[in-house]
C-alpha cells in the first residue's frame, strides 16, 4: 500500500505575492511586540501634565437674567408659591434683587 499524503490545496504560487500563510502571523507578532514595547516606555507614575487634574471653569459673572433662573428654580416644589403665582413672582423679584447687590451689579 501506498502512503498517501494530503495534496497541498493552496500552494505557494496560488497564494497572494507567493507567500505562505505564516508569514501573515509572523508580521502580526511582529506588530503585536513593537506595540508592547513602545508602551512600556509609557509613563504611568502620574506627574505628567496629561495627568493633572484640570482645573474648574471660573464661574459665570452674575447677569439679571441668571439671577432670575436660580430664584425660580429655588422656588420649585413649595407648595405655599406654587398655588399662588403672584406671591412667588414677589419671592423671586426680591431674590433677584439680593443676588445682584451681592454680585455688586
Amino acid at each position: 500500500m501506498k502512503n498517501r499524503t494530503t495534496p497541498n490545496l493552496f500552494p505557494a504560487s496560488a497564494r497572494p505575492n507567493g507567500r505562505r500563510a505564516t508569514a501573515g502571523k509572523a508580521g502580526l507578532l511582529l506588530a503585536l511586540a513593537a506595540t508592547a514595547c513602545l508602551l512600556a516606555g509609557c509613563e504611568t507614575d502620574g506627574t505628567t501634565l496629561a495627568a493633572a487634574k484640570p482645573t474648574e471653569a471660573p464661574k459665570p459673572p452674575m447677569t439679571h437674567q441668571l439671577a432670575a433662573e436660580q430664584c425660580w428654580m429655588s422656588t420649585e416644589g413649595n407648595k405655599a408659591l406654587d398655588a399662588n403665582l403672584d406671591k412667588r413672582a414677589d419671592v423671586v423679584t426680591k431674590c433677584i434683587a439680593d443676588k445682584m447687590k451681592a454680585a455688586g451689579s
